[in-house]
């Protein structure tokens, strides 16, 4: 049943603690690859033992505590546990290499790390070992870090020991050390709008922002994206998508939180595990960014899986292949799927469609405005609102937008205006019924496969690079990812290099998915009468140069 009201005034703990007392026995988390499957209750007796754990060691009131991890199975009980002890919950991309992560660190005040070994060929312990090399010679607990000097603590996760490092365990074994009368007195002391999630996102200056996130941010829209699909404590949800995303932990947990819903987990993505995952656990929801439905949709053993438990779910992150949506509904039995547009800065949902919605609607539309959202389309040029099916930027107001950049009033001041209008970057039109379509962005951000990449960012780096005298980013139409990520390059006098060259200097540096896939060495760039550098007009040379991009890739 749909609420009434349609915001709310309550912490991430209380909403747990509420869903516990009443589906207790219900599945709350379950690993089809392992056999894991924890109740409700079990599910908030491991979120204590870890909240009071964390007391004991000392993580107080508004401190962060980074997470750099996939989608193990503490993920989300850390979610809820730094929920509970007012803590924020600072996401860390897996994706991350050397730089990112010292940017993140630094630039977050960040005072507790957990981790794990490490995510493809990135090793996290040996990555923090070189940025704090403090790490191996100082008692832990009493860090003093000359690179990060709000860094205390760096967390584990996993059974091996490592120098300066505690233990998951170690934290579960000091939860004796905090009296219940203090734990619920710190959780008396919080406000629904106190930040208790910062999620990185790039930005067009070419560094990532911490984005600040309520309770009330995450909590209410978490419940409208699972009401908006009808989510009942007799749905159960395949979540394949990264919790380090908005997608994952509020599209995902929060939706099942708020509705009592059993999260069936993937630990990463594959689409063999996914639709076992489906069939066994006989879900009715799942989520993913397009090319996760590409890659089960055409995979050879697609045909061999019964996906007639599925109802709906939620297909966003890049822009929907009208084809594979309509695949998906088909096929995969997804006849109530929905989109949903928004961003991070939005806690992110600002639009979704809704069952019952024309087949149009579903497919070539973002949707309409979520409930206390307003969502407008404005003239960039005036700031007045746009007429009808005239195209503008997308913005909206209400209880969803974040209480800003951490550190970085003036970026904030830009992304929200003085009337609380969050400005997405993305153009769009809204026709007679509400219905929002993106048809393309202000700002230069690429979209590959549910991953935003800023083009300034890279170039920032590539210019480090010898002999490169000029670089030029910009989105490449691909079939698969949505875009890929290419680069023009502008090479100094006598300097020859391969695009080979260009992408080991990138290699173990930027993340895997920023690193240009397509890479063109050029003499000029088209510019405007100004001296202005036309990147709409690079776009379409690359879509041009690289038509492979768009082929069908080989089925799995």
């Amino acid at each position: 049943m749909v609420r009434e009201n349609p915001t709310r005034e309550a912490t991430l703990g209380q909403l747990l603690d509420e869903t516990v007392a009443k589906w207790p026995n219900h599945d709350a988390v379950v690993y089809v690859d392992r056999d894991l499957r924890l109740s409700w209750r079990q599910f908030s007796d491991l979120v204590d033992e870890v909240a009071m754990g964390l007391m004991a060691l000392g993580v107080k009131k508004g401190e962060k505590v980074g997470i750099w991890a996939n989608n193990v199975p503490y993920w989300v009980v850390l979610m809820f546990a730094t929920a509970k002890i007012g803590a924020v919950l600072l996401t860390v991309n897996t994706h991350y290499r050397k730089a990112e992560i010292e940017y993140l660190l630094k630039q977050s005040d960040c005072e507790n790390l957990v981790l794990i070994d490490g995510f493809r060929d990135t090793d996290y312990v040996g990555t923090m070992y070189e940025l704090a090399p403090e790490l191996k010679t100082m008692e832990r607990g009493r860090l003093k870090c000359e690179r990060f000097p709000h860094l205390k603590r760096v967390i584990f996760l996993g059974a091996e020991k490592h120098r300066g490092m505690y233990s998951m365990h170690e934290v579960q074994a000091m939860s004796v050390m905090t009296g219940p009368e203090e734990y619920e007195a710190r959780q008396k002391s919080l406000s629904p709008h106190d930040v208790v999630n910062m999620q990185y996102t790039s930005g067009t200056t070419g560094f990532p922002k911490g984005v600040q996130l309520t309770h009330y941010n995450i909590g209410n829209n978490g419940y409208w994206i699972g009401a908006n699909q009808h989510f009942s404590e007799k749905d159960r949800l395949c979540l394949t998508v990264p919790l380090f995303h908005c997608f994952g932990c509020v599209l995902g947990v929060m939706a099942c939180i708020n509705h009592g819903v059993a999260m069936v987990l993937l630990e990463n993505f594959d689409p063999v595990m996914a639709m076992t995952s489906i069939e066994e656990e006989k879900c009715t929801a799942v989520y993913g960014v397009p090319t996760m439905f590409i890659s089960m949709l055409e995979h050879k053993l697609f045909k061999r899986f019964d996906f007639g438990s599925l109802r709906t779910g939620i297909m966003a992150g890049s822009p929907c292949p009208i084809e594979f949506m309509k695949r998906a509904m088909n096929e995969m039995n997804m006849r109530e799927i929905t989109i949903c547009y928004g961003l991070t800065e939005g806690s992110p949902v600002m639009t979704q469609t809704r069952i019952g919605d024309s087949i149009r609607q579903m497919t070539e539309t973002v949707g309409r405005a979520m409930p206390a959202i307003e969502v407008m389309i404005k003239d960039p040029e005036t700031g007045q609102e746009s007429p009808r099916n005239v195209v503008g930027e997308i913005c909206c107001r209400g209880y969803n937008v974040m209480k800003g950049y951490y550190n970085n009033p003036e970026a904030t001041a830009k992304a929200i205006d003085m009337d609380g209008w969050l400005h997405s970057g993305d153009l769009g039109v809204m026709d007679e019924d509400g219905y929002v379509t993106v048809t393309g962005r202000l700002k230069d951000m690429i979209i590959r496969g549910g991953e935003n990449v800023y083009p300034r960012e890279i170039e920032e780096y590539l210019y480090r690079m010898e002999g490169l005298l000029d670089v030029q980013v910009v989105g490449v139409p691909s079939r698969k990812f949505g875009e890929e990520v290419g680069a023009f390059v502008i090479l100094k006098p006598d300097v020859r290099m391969e695009p080979e060259d260009v992408q080991d200097f990138c290699r173990g540096q930027i993340a895997r998915y920023k690193i240009p896939k397509y890479i063109a060495f050029v003499e000029a760039y088209p510019m405007t009468a100004s001296g202005k550098i036309q990147k709409y007009k690079l776009r379409e040379q690359a879509a041009k140069m690289f038509p492979e991009a768009m082929q069908e890739p080989p089925k799995v």
